[in-house]
């Protein structure tokens, strides 16, 4: 239930249309690739690309919420 209801929590986080991967510390350089080709609209879509592992996503998570932007 705990999975779930976290899985959920990510959906709800969206990312800004105009980040720029790069800026984010912490994130490999093939990670910041994906990321600025795919464009995930959440935290949730994010998570569920290939390659991006969880670390990457609590980088994100970090970053915004330091930007005041989550």
């Amino acid at each position: 239930m705990e999975m779930v209801a976290r899985a959920s929590r990510l959906e709800e986080r969206k990312i800004p249309s105009g980040i720029s991967y790069e800026e984010v510390s912490g994130l490999s350089r093939e990670v910041v690739e994906k990321l600025s080709r795919i464009r995930p609209v959440s935290l949730g879509q994010a998570s569920r690309i290939s390659g991006i592992t969880p670390a990457a996503v609590s980088a994100l998570l970090i970053h915004f919420k330091k930007k005041g932007i989550l």
